[in-house]
């Protein structure tokens, strides 16, 4: 199955300074959203067998268009996160399944490896609902410096019968992190979560 994409829209955002301190090097992070058609909408369907070979179309589309964006090999992507806002046609199982059966392994292959969980989050709402895209390491969960989210939002989307899908990659962790836990020069990237 192949998503009927309205359309693809990819930022970065950049961090130079906070609270007053250089950032050397800037965090950064990498934004790519999809509209699409949901084939569900205002109806209820037993099997979501095709948003979830949606979402696995999605999820290397996306993370791609991520590391692109951020100039960086896909080794060098540091944290990653998904989400989806469905309209209000549609059902947030439709969300549900476009982000968790089979997502992950085409994003993990956008970024290398991705021992860890994806961090998720979804939502129902009109034109113009943001959502907080959850960021964690994607090799090691307890790695606290990586803990971080952004926002995504298309002004003119989701309509009814359509979803936002999001992914969200980053080139480093959060500007000034300084909370201890696990370092990144720690990781041993085994398990998914240290």
């Amino acid at each position: 199955m192949t998503a009927r994409i309205r359309k693809i829209i990819v930022q970065v955002d950049e961090t130079r300074v906070e609270m007053g301190r250089a950032v050397d090097p800037p965090t950064r992070k990498a934004l790519a959203m999809a509209v699409i058609d949901n084939p569900f909408a205002g109806t209820y369907t037993e099997n979501l067998d095709e948003l979830i070979a949606i979402g696995e179309e999605l999820g290397g589309l996306l993370g791609k268009k991520c590391v692109e964006a951020l100039g960086i090999s896909p080794g060098q992507a540091q944290s990653y996160g998904k989400a989806a806002i469905v309209g209000e046609a549609g059902e947030l199982e439709h969300a549900a399944a476009i982000l968790h059966p089979r997502l992950g392994a085409p994003l993990r292959l956008a970024v290398e490896k991705g021992a860890a969980l994806v961090p998720s989050s979804k939502k129902r709402g009109g034109l113009g609902t943001a959502i907080d895209v959850p960021l964690g390491h994607k090799d090691a969960a307890f790695v606290r410096s990586h803990f971080d989210a952004m926002e995504a939002r298309v002004a003119d989307a989701p309509r009814a019968n359509e979803i936002v899908v999001a992914v969200v990659v980053t080139d480093s962790g959060r500007p000034l992190a300084r909370v201890g836990g696990l370092q990144v020069h720690e990781i041993k990237g085994e398990d998914g979560l240290r």
